[in-house]
């Protein structure tokens, strides 16, 4: 298939809007989700003025009606789903284990966790009709190390880790591939969000960069950590 269909969510911004371009470079037809209508209709237009066809999809991923209604109109658009990059996700705001709210642990694992699992929910069920697809959860280095003042966030990175390689192992043999991206500290307005100040940026990136995956890297840009992959989303699918 020359030109497959890519569902992106949590594309408007740093990670998710890199993959979208990537994705649409190598000339596949691309959905895009995420919570801001503005900015979606202007990276869908941005898409399409590549050469590819695109839509933006307005979806909150924390809510399974949403999310069911997101995955059936890439099929009725479409009439098929390819690859899926499940990418909404948030880091919630810095603190102690110890101040760890009801509240703070729900704003995170919602749309981290739940979302993910909601977001394969219907898309192993599109998927599973064709054969030769490929899901692809976006986790975190945080999604095999600790980290200070992220304990809820590294929990949640954690979670997606389990699911995916449940999921992978669930679905051997059906055509339907699941996979983890774990990227290191990315330059992204997320990550600078969550850091706060520069000197606790660079703790981060020097924490980071002594435990996952052995060496992270420092200077990563987001239009640098998704050649390799989306070419494989793109070839072993």
């Amino acid at each position: 298939m020359s030109s497959p269909v890519v569902l992106i969510t949590g594309a408007l911004t740093g990670i998710g809007r890199a993959t979208a371009l990537a994705f649409a470079r190598e000339g596949a037809r691309v959905v895009v989700s995420g919570r801001h209508d503005d900015e979606g209709q202007k990276l869908a237009k941005e898409l399409r003025n590549l050469g590819t066809d695109a839509e933006f999809v307005r979806t909150d991923v924390r809510h399974e009606e949403e999310v069911k209604d997101l995955v059936d109109k890439v099929i009725a658009r479409f009439g098929r789903l390819d690859i899926a990059v499940n990418n909404a996700g948030t880091v919630g705001t810095p603190g102690s284990a110890a101040d760890v709210t009801p509240e703070s642990y729900q704003a995170i694992f919602d749309t981290n966790v739940l979302g993910v699992l909601l977001c394969m929910k219907y898309e192993i069920r599109a998927m599973l009709r064709q054969g030769k697809v490929s899901i692809v959860n976006i986790s975190s280095s945080y999604g095999k190390v600790g980290g200070p003042t992220a304990a809820v966030y590294v929990g949640s990175k954690h979670a997606v880790e389990g699911i995916t390689k449940s999921a992978a192992i669930e679905l051997a043999g059906t055509g339907v591939r699941v996979n983890i991206v774990g990227p290191g500290p990315t330059e992204t307005g997320m990550f600078n969000r969550f850091a706060q100040t520069k000197e606790n940026k660079a703790n981060f990136l020097e924490a980071q960069s002594y435990q996952a995956h052995g060496n992270a890297r420092r200077d990563c840009k987001c239009h640098r950590v998704h050649r390799f992959w989306v070419r494989s989303a793109l070839l072993f699918r």
